[in-house]
């Protein structure tokens, strides 16, 4: 059984997605919050398996909310539930520690399957988010291992002076190798490379 807390200031969509959720014999919502602080609350008495989160919300943002879910709760399972698919809130949650993005606008069925990926481990962003690029296996794109590690925090949500700080190398150095990077993989600026960095992990 799926243990889903759901949390949205707006209770009429909360209560949509009760209703559509009813039909799935193996998810059971264990609780709903209107604000960030409710949900940290549920999260800590009913230790769900997966946390629905809105962004914007009183008190709490999901933003807070999230870190302080994944530092109490690792295994916690968190989908961000957004109005919002600007490159700064993507890497805002990504950074907090998302395992998935799905945009408010999507279908009810785009939320189960996101439900459901995440608890297999598997991360899931709405496909208005998603690269449009199709993936490139590791072999077939020759990067550094420097750009490799580079490519691993810009999908943390690392900014490119967070990745200098991080490196201890210069922010140029850091712009220097992200344009090469975009190049060697065919993408088109600062979105499509933190869309594929978030889809992209490589292993050392």
């Amino acid at each position: 059984m799926i243990r889903l807390a759901i949390a949205e200031d707006h209770q009429s969509l909360i209560d949509g997605i009760k209703i559509f959720l009813e039909y799935e014999d193996d998810i059971k919502v264990v609780g709903e919050a209107n604000d960030g602080e409710r949900l940290l609350e549920i999260v800590r008495s009913k230790k769900p398996d997966i946390v629905l989160t809105d962004i914007r919300m009183p008190k709490t943002d999901g933003i807070a909310a999230t870190k302080e879910i994944k530092k109490e709760f690792p295994n916690c399972k968190v989908i961000a539930f957004s109005m919002f698919e600007q490159e700064e809130a993507v890497s805002q949650m990504t950074q907090a520690g998302v395992d998935g993005y799905i945009m408010k606008n999507s279908s009810l069925k785009v939320v189960l399957a996101a439900i459901r990926a995440v608890m297999k481990g598997e991360t899931f962003f709405d496909d208005s988010i998603k690269a449009a690029t199709p993936k490139k296996d590791e072999g077939d794109v020759p990067l550094s291992k420097r750009e490799k590690e580079i490519v691993n925090l810009v999908g943390q949500g690392k900014t490119s002076q967070e990745i200098a700080d991080l490196l201890f190398i210069g922010k140029t150095t850091v712009d220097t190798h992200r344009k090469n990077i975009l190049k060697k993989l065919s993408l088109h600026g600062k979105s499509e490379l933190l869309r594929y960095s978030m889809e992209r992990k490589y292993d050392f």
